[in-house]
């Protein structure tokens, strides 16, 4: 899934931009609270990483003006130990959660995993999808009918935003921005490549294509839809 990472220190900024997408997140990385707000405010990320302390724009005005916007997506502040008025002040101002500076990478990843999996209505680690098709977040595994099947990187994320988004078509243009940071090529056609290997992988009626419109997994409780 792609994030938002926003942290003006160059030397925690690059070893949490890589920490996290040792994690499978795609993480997209600004330095300073305008930029944070102009993105935010502008890509569909599945959440945010948004340091307090930014130059430019602070972080809870930041915090202040996309939450006005109407932007919803989950963001996690960045707090150091001492500064309980900020994180009392950014809960309130709209952040989900946070986490303390020093920051410890499998904590941070899991709250993200968390935050993402709330907003989209799902209460464990497992997300469960029509078909028998079941995808571990955390261990990055999924299973048909409680068997393992192998997944590349790009299949594995293709196929968790299309759990999370169940029910609802995405364009090939949204998939993209769900799977590729700044940066990162995408081949023409590469989402139709993964599409059809998952549908080799995990059985040809998973995901249904919607001609002129994009993809459409089914929801486990309707498999008629």
């Amino acid at each position: 899934m792609r994030i938002l990472l926003a942290e003006d220190d160059a030397l925690l900024g690059d070893g949490l931009r890589n920490g996290l997408r040792q994690h499978g997140f795609q993480v997209d990385w600004v330095r300073d609270g305008e930029a944070a707000q102009r993105e935010l405010r502008a890509q569909p990320y599945a959440a945010a990483v948004l340091d307090l302390g930014l130059p430019r724009l602070d972080g809870l005005d930041v915090l202040a003006q996309i939450r006005q916007a109407g932007v919803t997506l989950p963001v996690l502040v960045l707090t150091a130990r001492d500064a309980v008025p900020d994180r009392i002040k950014g809960l309130d101002l709209g952040a989900d959660d946070y986490v303390v500076k020093p920051i410890d990478l499998d904590e941070l990843a899991a709250r993200l995993r968390a935050l993402v999996r709330r907003a989209h209505g799902q209460a464990t680690e497992v997300l469960r999808a029509w078909g028998g098709v079941s995808l571990d977040v955390s261990a990055r595994s999924v299973s048909k009918d409680g068997q393992p099947v192998t997944l590349s990187t790009r299949e594995f994320d293709l196929l968790q935003a299309m759990v999370l988004n169940a029910g609802r078509v995405l364009s090939r243009e949204q998939l993209e921005q769900h799977l590729y940071a700044w940066g990162q090529e995408v081949e023409s056609n590469a989402i139709e490549v993964h599409i059809h290997h998952l549908r080799r992988k995990l059985g040809s009626d998973l995901i249904q294509t919607v001609r002129g419109v994009g993809y459409l997994l089914r929801k486990e409780d309707n498999p008629a839809a």
